[in-house]
Protein backbone atom coordinates (compact mmCIF):
# COMPACT_ATOMS: atom_id res chain seq x y z
CA UNK A 1 0.00 0.00 0.00
CA UNK A 2 1.29 3.45 -0.89
CA UNK A 3 1.67 6.37 1.52
CA UNK A 4 -1.30 8.68 1.00
CA UNK A 5 -2.63 11.92 2.41
CA UNK A 6 -6.26 12.76 3.06
CA UNK A 7 -8.15 15.85 4.11
CA UNK A 8 -10.53 15.43 7.01
CA UNK A 9 -13.00 18.11 8.08
CA UNK A 10 -15.00 17.94 11.27
CA UNK A 11 -18.02 19.87 10.08
CA UNK A 12 -20.06 22.47 12.00
CA UNK A 13 -22.62 19.92 13.26
CA UNK A 14 -19.78 17.82 14.67
CA UNK A 15 -18.37 20.87 16.44
CA UNK A 16 -21.67 22.13 17.83
CA UNK A 17 -22.42 18.64 19.22
CA UNK A 18 -18.94 18.49 20.85
CA UNK A 19 -18.01 15.37 18.87
CA UNK A 20 -14.40 16.36 18.15
CA UNK A 21 -12.89 14.13 20.86
CA UNK A 22 -15.06 11.16 19.90
CA UNK A 23 -14.20 11.56 16.21
CA UNK A 24 -10.46 11.93 16.89
CA UNK A 25 -10.58 8.80 19.05
CA UNK A 26 -12.19 6.87 16.21
CA UNK A 27 -9.67 8.25 13.69
CA UNK A 28 -6.81 7.12 15.95
CA UNK A 29 -7.87 3.54 15.15
CA UNK A 30 -6.39 4.06 11.67
CA UNK A 31 -2.85 4.34 13.14
CA UNK A 32 -2.23 7.21 10.69
CA UNK A 33 -0.15 10.33 11.40
CA UNK A 34 -1.62 13.81 11.69
CA UNK A 35 0.37 16.10 9.40
CA UNK A 36 -1.65 19.27 10.03
CA UNK A 37 -4.64 20.57 11.97
CA UNK A 38 -6.31 23.97 12.26
CA UNK A 39 -9.65 25.66 12.83
CA UNK A 40 -10.88 27.30 9.63
CA UNK A 41 -13.50 30.01 9.21
CA UNK A 42 -15.24 28.83 6.05
CA UNK A 43 -15.85 31.53 3.45
CA UNK A 44 -18.37 31.14 0.68
CA UNK A 45 -15.51 31.09 -1.83
CA UNK A 46 -13.79 28.22 0.00
CA UNK A 47 -17.05 26.29 0.36
CA UNK A 48 -17.92 26.68 -3.33
CA UNK A 49 -14.45 25.62 -4.46
CA UNK A 50 -14.49 22.63 -2.12
CA UNK A 51 -17.86 21.42 -3.45
CA UNK A 52 -17.50 22.63 -7.06
CA UNK A 53 -18.10 19.11 -8.43
CA UNK A 54 -21.63 19.30 -6.97
CA UNK A 55 -22.43 22.77 -8.33
CA UNK A 56 -25.25 21.51 -10.59
CA UNK A 57 -26.98 19.50 -7.85
CA UNK A 58 -30.26 20.83 -6.41
CA UNK A 59 -28.85 20.62 -2.87
CA UNK A 60 -25.71 22.68 -3.66
CA UNK A 61 -26.86 25.87 -1.90
CA UNK A 62 -27.85 23.99 1.28
CA UNK A 63 -24.50 22.20 1.20
CA UNK A 64 -22.67 25.54 1.03
CA UNK A 65 -24.72 26.95 3.92
CA UNK A 66 -24.11 23.77 5.92
CA UNK A 67 -20.31 23.75 5.59
CA UNK A 68 -20.23 27.51 6.27
CA UNK A 69 -22.03 26.85 9.55
CA UNK A 70 -25.20 28.77 8.77
CA UNK A 71 -27.40 25.92 10.06
CA UNK A 72 -25.48 25.60 13.34
CA UNK A 73 -24.20 29.11 14.09
CA UNK A 74 -20.65 27.73 13.92
CA UNK A 75 -18.78 29.35 11.03
CA UNK A 76 -15.84 27.01 11.38
CA UNK A 77 -14.58 23.51 10.79
CA UNK A 78 -11.62 21.59 12.12
CA UNK A 79 -9.45 20.81 9.09
CA UNK A 80 -6.81 18.08 9.34
CA UNK A 81 -4.46 16.12 7.12
CA UNK A 82 -3.87 12.49 7.98
CA UNK A 83 -1.10 10.61 6.24
CA UNK A 84 0.15 7.03 5.97
CA UNK A 85 -0.26 3.81 4.05
CA UNK A 86 -3.74 3.49 2.61
CA UNK A 87 -4.88 6.65 4.41
CA UNK A 88 -7.85 7.40 2.15
CA UNK A 89 -9.47 3.97 2.44
CA UNK A 90 -8.75 3.65 6.17
CA UNK A 91 -10.35 7.01 6.93
CA UNK A 92 -13.32 6.51 4.61
CA UNK A 93 -14.01 3.08 6.12
CA UNK A 94 -14.19 4.59 9.62
CA UNK A 95 -16.29 7.54 8.39
CA UNK A 96 -18.91 5.35 6.70
CA UNK A 97 -21.25 6.18 3.82
CA UNK A 98 -21.96 9.84 3.06
CA UNK A 99 -25.67 9.27 3.63
CA UNK A 100 -25.97 8.71 7.40
CA UNK A 101 -28.93 6.36 6.89
CA UNK A 102 -26.78 4.12 4.68
CA UNK A 103 -23.71 4.30 6.93
CA UNK A 104 -22.75 1.31 9.06
CA UNK A 105 -24.04 1.87 12.61
CA UNK A 106 -20.50 1.65 14.03
CA UNK A 107 -19.08 4.25 11.60
CA UNK A 108 -18.69 7.94 12.51
CA UNK A 109 -21.52 8.96 10.19
CA UNK A 110 -23.67 6.04 11.31
CA UNK A 111 -23.28 7.07 14.95
CA UNK A 112 -23.42 10.86 14.66
CA UNK A 113 -25.01 11.75 11.32
CA UNK A 114 -28.60 12.55 10.47
CA UNK A 115 -30.69 13.82 7.59
CA UNK A 116 -32.60 16.98 8.43
CA UNK A 117 -36.26 17.49 7.57
CA UNK A 118 -35.01 19.67 4.68
CA UNK A 119 -33.03 16.69 3.39
CA UNK A 120 -29.59 18.03 4.28
CA UNK A 121 -27.05 15.33 5.19
CA UNK A 122 -25.49 16.33 8.51
CA UNK A 123 -22.78 13.72 8.53
CA UNK A 124 -20.29 15.37 10.94
CA UNK A 125 -17.16 14.65 8.87
CA UNK A 126 -15.65 14.99 5.41
CA UNK A 127 -12.90 12.72 4.10
CA UNK A 128 -11.25 12.88 0.68
CA UNK A 129 -12.63 10.31 -1.78
CA UNK A 130 -9.48 9.54 -3.78
CA UNK A 131 -5.85 10.72 -4.23
CA UNK A 132 -6.75 13.42 -6.81
CA UNK A 133 -9.49 14.86 -4.59
CA UNK A 134 -7.16 14.69 -1.58
CA UNK A 135 -4.45 16.70 -3.34
CA UNK A 136 -6.93 19.33 -4.57
CA UNK A 137 -8.59 19.62 -1.14
CA UNK A 138 -5.35 19.71 0.86
CA UNK A 139 -3.96 22.45 -1.39
CA UNK A 140 -7.25 24.34 -1.05
CA UNK A 141 -7.45 24.17 2.75
CA UNK A 142 -3.75 24.37 3.71
CA UNK A 143 -0.64 26.32 2.77
CA UNK A 144 2.59 24.29 2.56
CA UNK A 145 4.04 25.92 5.70
CA UNK A 146 1.00 24.84 7.74
CA UNK A 147 1.90 21.18 7.21
CA UNK A 148 4.70 19.66 9.30
CA UNK A 149 6.36 18.00 6.30
CA UNK A 150 6.06 18.25 2.53
CA UNK A 151 3.15 16.18 1.28
CA UNK A 152 3.41 17.53 -2.27
CA UNK A 153 6.20 19.34 -4.15
CA UNK A 154 6.57 23.02 -3.30
CA UNK A 155 8.49 26.03 -4.54
CA UNK A 156 9.51 29.33 -2.99
CA UNK A 157 8.19 32.53 -4.60
CA UNK A 158 8.29 36.19 -3.65
CA UNK A 159 4.80 37.36 -2.75
CA UNK A 160 3.64 40.77 -1.62
CA UNK A 161 0.59 40.46 0.58
CA UNK A 162 -1.17 42.37 3.28
CA UNK A 163 -1.91 40.36 6.34
CA UNK A 164 -3.38 40.96 9.75
CA UNK A 165 -0.78 40.94 12.53
CA UNK A 166 -0.92 41.27 16.29
CA UNK A 167 -1.18 44.93 17.46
Amino acid sequence: MAREHTLILIKPDGLVKSLTGNILTRLSETKLEIAAAKMVRVSRELAEEHYKALKDKPFFEDLIKYIMGEFHERNKVLAMIYTGEGAIKKVRDICGATNPEEADAISIRGQYGRITTKGVYENAIHASANPADAEHEIKLWFKPDEIIFDVYPTKVVDVKIKERVWA
